[in-house]
């Protein structure tokens, strides 16, 4: 059970640092840090984005102590790996309600951007640096998916400061590779192309990120109790995410389906 759940908090945090590329600041770095604007600065781009990577790690090292320092305190759940899963199966509901926003509810955004007056302000180690720290940390910027506040409650319900740690830095890791998918844009349209798919394959990484916290709510119960439990929580993972994308629930929407048989 304890491998199901460490298996749980690398995909979360791979499956949540993807999803942040669709950030106001995952998009600006990728349109401040790439081949045109980098040779515009006199500065090689592979050497730049390596900063941003190495920062971005950092910042995802960063995270996962935190997420170790709280496994410390969790360690008592140690000794009760079944209520470990059952509160993790809990956290996947309450992120899967919150990315589908139930009835209207959703956990903090925080919507803050990263400052690009470093870009002319500061060295190129120093605000590709900078920028990776702030962007692989998950909670210094906008934050895109309620599954990035998933990634420490489950690094931590490992009870292994050692595991909470390699979460971490894989949430970092996968959010400062983003950078490079500007790697082979050498003109402006090439650009402008690669922020146009990007934008069409938006809808599908919030997707994406739901069915993660459904299928991992279901594979933590299972592994809790049986697929008894297994399926029950996948159904009721289910009819959140339908009640989500319907809006039921939500201020109003018995008006609304009244209105619509009425008039």
């Amino acid at each position: 059970m304890s491998g199901t759940l460490a298996a749980g908090a690398l995909l979360i945090a791979a499956v949540s640092g993807a999803r942040g590329t669709w950030s106001p600041c995952g998009l600006s770095m990728i349109s401040a840090i790439n081949p045109l604007s980098e040779r515009s600065r006199g500065n090689r781009y592979w050497l730049t984005a390596s900063w941003f990577v190495l920062g971005s790690v950092l910042g995802g090292v960063m995270l996962g102590s935190a997420g170790g320092v709280l496994a410390v305190l969790l360690g008592p759940l140690g000794g009760h790996p079944v209520a470990a899963a059952w509160i993790a199966v809990l956290a996947c509901l309450v992120a899967l309600a919150a990315d589908r926003r139930l009835a209207g509810f959703q956990l903090p955004l925080h919507p803050r951007q990263v400052n690009e007056l470093w870009l002319t302000r500061y060295r190129r180690w120093l605000y590709a640096a900078g920028f990776g720290v702030q962007i692989g940390v998950g909670f210094a910027t906008y934050i895109m998916t309620a599954a990035t506040y998933l990634v420490v409650v489950l690094a931590a319900l490992t009870g292994s400061p050692a595991l909470a740690l390699a979460t971490g830095t894989v949430f970092g890791l996968v959010r400062g590779l983003a950078v490079l998918l500007s790697a082979r844009c050498r003109t402006p349209a090439a650009l402008r192309q690669l922020h146009l798919r990007l934008s069409q394959l938006e809808p599908a990484s919030l997707r994406a990120v739901i069915l993660i916290e459904a299928l991992l709510a279901g594979g933590l119960a299972y592994a809790a109790a049986g697929i008894r439990a297994g399926t029950g929580v996948l159904l009721l993972a289910y009819l959140i995410m339908l009640a989500g994308e319907r809006g039921w629930l939500r201020p109003g929407w018995r008006g609304a389906a009244r209105s619509s048989t009425t008039g």
